[in-house]
């Protein structure tokens, strides 16, 4: 088997369905890969899932992040006292 690589600059990279993106288990010929967001390989649905979940929890982790500075800031904001001076 021919190993396929993409070479820029004189760094070489394996092409993107030569191993599993999560084990780094080689994807060999005649062999079902799983995919995920576009181009992203997996050697397994186990595999696949397993990334699912990482990125859900990534993401919930994001909005919670996201809740708590917006309310912090609406706190913030709502503190801020204007006056007007007559001269």
């Amino acid at each position: 088997m021919r190993t396929v690589s993409l070479s820029y600059a004189g760094h070489e990279e394996p092409h993107f369905l030569e191993a599993c993106n999560l084990c780094s288990k080689s994807l060999g010929h005649n062999t079902d890969i799983f995919m995920y967001r576009g181009n992203t390989p997996f050697c397994s649905q186990e595999c696949r899932q397993e990334q699912i979940g990482i990125d859900e929890a990534i993401e919930r982790k994001c909005r919670r992040v996201s809740k708590k500075s917006t309310s912090e800031i609406s706190k913030k904001s709502s503190t801020i006292q204007t006056e007007t001076l007559v001269a």
